[in-house]
């Protein structure tokens, strides 16, 4: 089986420098991932470069980047197997589109529906499917301007989710949430995985990151740091060189926490 997905020396450049260099990395079709590091090591750049918004730098140095076994793909079609929720992806849709025109703009890969976008019957189901089970479908009918943060990462989730993908990729889909609220999150994803959804989480965050991911990508500088499986990624010693700080790793029923180390 190809891997879900498959870079091989892959570069971005941005402003002369490499965001992304000559990363090698391979994901296979089942797994739930993680990538971690600090901000601005280049994990949301590797997701804008998944989703198509951005491309490898060519160089003239050999690379490849395969996604779902394909070289080539259609952006529109790619989105409809691979479901995106991002920071920037909810600040860039209108405050007075509804929750129910933010979860059908999935099916279109837009940020709302337009006249010439024919909703069917079919796609008003899976709409209300998808709400329900993510416990907003009493918000169908309002306005995204009065949702609060955890209202709308549930509506884009939802989105995300209305074609069906197999895979699914969290970009810090917990900032900002209270801690209640991240241990409902982590349940809801769990819970997808189950039926079937590949998820790959980025985050800065260990505590963002659900039982059932098996496997810790640590990103630093661009580079792929460190990979393995979660047990052997996330200890003080592997956390505190990605992260450069002395940083103290606890697990507790599953859920890794992790502080600074304070001076004597």
């Amino acid at each position: 089986m190809e891997p879900a997905l498959e870079l091989k020396n892959v570069s971005v450049m941005r402003s002369g420098k490499r965001i992304l260099d000559r990363v090698t990395l391979s994901i296979d079709v089942g797994e739930n991932v993680a990538i971690i590091g600090l901000n601005g090591s280049g994990k949301t750049t590797l997701l804008k470069l998944l989703r198509g918004d951005i491309y490898p730098y060519d160089d003239d140095e050999p690379y490849s980047m395969r996604i779902f076994g394909e070289e080539h793909w259609n952006v529109f079609e790619l989105r409809g197997k691979m479901g995106v929720v991002s920071m920037d992806l909810q600040d860039r849709f209108n405050p007075l589109t509804t929750v129910r025109e933010v979860i059908g703009s999935g099916f279109f890969g837009s940020l709302d529906i337009f006249r010439n976008m024919a909703v069917t019957e079919a796609m008003e189901e899976k709409i209300l499917f998808r709400a329900t089970e993510m416990g907003i479908e009493d918000l169908l009918e309002r306005k995204i301007e009065g949702l609060s943060l955890g209202e709308m990462r549930r509506t884009l989730i939802a989105r995300a989710l209305v074609t069906d993908p197999s895979m699914l990729i969290l970009d810090e889909p917990m900032t900002g949430l209270d801690i209640v609220m991240k241990s409902r999150f982590r349940r809801m994803f769990d819970i997808l995985t189950e039926t079937g959804v590949n998820i790959i989480m980025i985050t800065h965050d260990l505590t963002d990151i659900p039982h059932k991911v098996g496997r810790v990508i640590m990103i630093r500088d661009g580079r792929i740091f460190n990979d393995g499986p979660k047990e052997e990624m996330l200890t003080s010693d592997k956390v505190s060189e990605v992260y450069g700080e002395r940083i103290i790793v606890e697990c507790t029923d599953g859920i890794y926490r992790m502080h600074e180390d304070a001076p004597l």
